[in-house]
């Protein structure tokens, strides 16, 4: 029992860049819930200045890798413990784009899932790591956003909702994508050197988390943009129980900063990014058994590649 309460503790009391609307766990901008403007522009950078929006033709369709990495300790009174966890990679494709009265609508699915991890490890295990990231094989739904990013409605496949789904690991793969796929833009005219931030109000295993993105103009060719982004997430002391597991725990301090560089084409439905950061927390986890403290310190790197698009099948011409 102390086992199985040490790792529901650290799985949540250390989980990253959460997104909501998966049974249960949710996630919204503080402007989104008070029906204002998601962005608040901070600097309006250099002149010249002009208005960034996403111009997405329709069919577009674009196809991209998502690379998840993490080490965590967990420190108590007794021991501490450094895990390495086996990444994962996803092969996602977004589209094709369509447009809708509000913007642009279009599916996402992970067509592919996979372990990422060193060969020294055995076969079995091996096979056992590559069924595990199966799971999230066709997992997806659709999005509609408009031309600043700004999501006005989104819904889960029926692969999302199965039981065997790992709700919480799919639910913050997806709150990092879309924080680092999709920059939501500010209303305003900006130029280089520009500052807006967008907020969230997130609730995972029933926490109430504050997310703050930063992003900054730090470059511009034509359509393609270079920001830098800086994430943050900071709970309050706070408690929640696990009635089934018998758990309670009690979260004094949890402090997530991330940090990478974004590469966006406002014509297409991802981008190109790499981030890293750092999580940590100190809870207190009781069960029958008694109360236990738990430290923890998480670092974790996540990476978008967007694919070249595969070359068009031509029918080949008689001579």
């Amino acid at each position: 029992m102390a086992r199985l309460a040490k790792n529901s503790a650290l799985l949540a009391a250390t989980t990253l860049v959460v997104l909501g609307g998966c049974k249960g766990d949710r996630s919204k901008t503080s402007a989104e819930a008070a029906g204002t403007d998601p962005v608040v522009l901070l600097e309006n950078g250099n002149e010249p200045r002009e208005l960034l929006r996403y111009q997405i033709a329709p069919g577009t369709t674009t196809t991209s890798n998502m690379d998840f990495r993490l080490a965590s300790l967990a420190v108590t009174p007794e021991n501490a413990s450094l895990t390495v966890v086996p990444g994962v990679r996803l092969h996602v494709v977004s589209g094709p784009a369509m447009q809708s009265k509000n913007g642009t609508r279009y599916d996402v699915r992970i067509v592919e899932s996979e372990a990422l991890f060193h060969d020294a490890l055995s076969e079995e295990l091996s096979l056992d790591l590559q069924q595990g990231a199966s799971v999230l094989n066709n997992v997806g739904g659709w999005v509609e956003v408009d031309d600043r990013g700004v999501i006005q409605a989104t819904e889960l496949n029926e692969h999302a909702r199965r039981a065997d789904i790992p709700v919480r690991l799919l639910v913050m793969l997806v709150n990092a994508r879309t924080t680092l796929a999709r920059v939501l833009l500010p209303s305003e005219p900006v130029g280089l050197g520009a500052r807006w931030e967008a907020r969230k109000e997130l609730t995972l295993y029933g926490f109430a988390i504050q997310q703050v993105d930063m992003y900054t103009l730090v470059g511009k060719v034509g359509d393609e943009l270079k920001i830098d982004v800086a994430t943050q997430q900071v709970a309050l002391p706070q408690q929640i129980e696990f009635a089934e597991e018998g758990i309670d725990i009690a979260l004094e301090s949890f402090r997530m900063n991330a940090a990478g560089e974004i590469i966006t084409n406002l014509h297409e439905l991802s981008a190109n990014a790499l981030a890293s950061g750092e999580s940590v927390g100190k809870l207190v986890v009781t069960t029958v058994n008694g109360s236990e403290p738990v430290e923890i310190d998480r670092a974790f790197e996540i990476q978008l590649e967007n694919l070249p698009a595969e070359p068009e099948q031509t029918a080949p011409v008689n001579p």
